[in-house]
């Protein structure tokens, strides 16, 4: 019998065909951690009793995929809020960074937590992004820019996600800021991460991708082809921050390298896009970021509409640039400042995030066979969870069939045998 089945609510699939492949009145059918049916109730093969050792009616709640933040920075110590009233006093994130700010203040506090200390200051931004609705949530590492505190930021990130029972992915974005120690040499540091750094995070089965910071404040295009050349050799898959501030062809080079996703994109050009098209690579957008800088460029989403390009939709947690911790609220923002419909922004965070992880056959859509990661809402219609600028809070999240949080005491049904 299967474990569980959740009936009297509308399922919103998210896989392809209808809008957000909605069932009105849906069922949901869980079985050893994977779902055994989602569709339609009259579509079940049996009486609802007859099928699961538990069953359960939802009153009509909206049940869609598990969240998906597939770009966060999530593992971090200390703060930079005085940044952000630096910022509000004209101050530019280039003139920050380039005064050792930025980046290296954080990195500064990284070094001087313990590994305990690091997973407790990132528990309650993980929490938060899990009372958001998210099951999966990657994080980079990259605030370390030595081989101990990258591999140590690998591995609060890993504690984390096994303490939380969430799937966490864990990126390497060792070429993020050049360390004070390497300011003499970028070479020796590119070394360095290329030769030491991915292959002991490699060894140590810590890293599931590799991330670089490909702008003018972070590294060039030659040196990031160094470092996905050494991540190709041992078959770990890529990612860029690319053209968020400028366009360095960032994009286009990640497409050449067969890249999961390019991040940010505000001044991509159009051939970038073509050749993101041609090689699968999903366009994440992150308008926690936009916004927090005040820019005024968006990303060209009506060119990811003509050349096909799926759109992702991620919050960029980070200390810096993006202290966002919902992805509802991620997913209006893409609505209200990039002009994506309802449907797109939660496509977004479900179907194409779990692409932009190379996690598509896995997660992100309620269908057959997949893990049993989903949320379940009291909204009237689909378009809520991007309506909210808060973003609408999950009644319920599971991961894995199991039930990470509750919230409230709504009135339900069970029968159990």
């Amino acid at each position: 019998m299967w474990d569980a089945l959740f009936t009297d609510c509308r399922l919103a699939t998210m896989a392809a065909g209808a809008p957000y492949g909605a069932a009105s009145d849906g069922a949901l059918g869980v079985a050893g951690g994977r779902i055994v049916f989602a569709g339609a109730a009259s579509d079940l093969p049996d009486r609802p009793e007859r099928l699961a050792i538990s069953v359960e009616r939802l009153g009509g709640a909206l049940v869609t995929p598990g969240l998906i933040d597939c770009h966060t920075h999530l593992v971090f110590a200390g703060d930079r809020a005085a940044e952000f009233e630096m910022r509000l006093k004209g101050a530019r994130y280039e003139d920050i960074a380039q005064a050792g700010g930025g980046i290296l203040s954080t990195v500064n506090a990284v070094r001087a937590a313990s590994l305990d200390e690091l997973i407790a200051a990132s528990r309650p931004r993980l929490a938060a992004l899990i009372a958001s609705g998210a099951t999966t949530v990657e994080i980079k590492s990259g605030y370390g820019l030595d081989v101990e505190n990258e591999l140590k930021m690998l591995e609060a990130a890993t504690r984390l996600g096994a303490d939380c029972g969430v799937r966490v992915v864990r990126t390497l974005l060792g070429l993020h800021a050049l360390p004070p120690e390497f300011h003499q040499d970028r070479a020796g540091y590119v070394r360095l991460v290329c030769e030491v750094m991915l292959p002991e995070a490699w060894r140590r089965g810590l890293v599931d991708a590799v991330d670089a910071f490909c702008e003018g404040i972070g590294f060039a295009r030659d040196e990031v082809a160094e470092l996905f050349e050494a991540a190709r050799a041992l078959g770990v898959p890529v990612k860029l921050h690319a053209e968020q501030l400028s366009d360095l062809g960032g994009a286009g080079l990640a497409a050449s390298y067969g890249a999961l996703s390019a991040d940010h994109l505000e001044y991509v050009n159009e051939d970038d896009v073509a050749a993101m098209a041609k090689a699968g690579a999903v366009a994440v957008l992150l308008p926690g970021a936009y916004y927090f800088l005040g820019e005024t460029r968006r990303p060209p989403i009506a060119l990811f509409r003509r050349h096909r390009v799926a759109m992702a939709v991620a919050s960029d947690l980070n200390p810096g640039t993006s202290p966002l911790c919902s992805l509802g609220a991620a997913m209006n923002m893409a609505c209200v400042l990039f002009g994506l419909a309802p449907e797109e922004a939660l496509a977004g965070a479900t179907r194409n995030a779990a692409a932009a992880l190379g996690l598509g056959e896995e997660i992100g859509t309620l269908e057959a066979g997949k893990a049993a990661d989903f949320a379940i809402w009291r909204v009237a219609r689909e378009a809520e969870l991007a309506y909210w600028i808060s973003g609408a809070a999950p009644e319920r999240v599971f991961a894995g069939g199991k039930e990470l949080r509750r919230s409230g005491r709504p009135e339900r049904k069970t029968q159990e045998r």
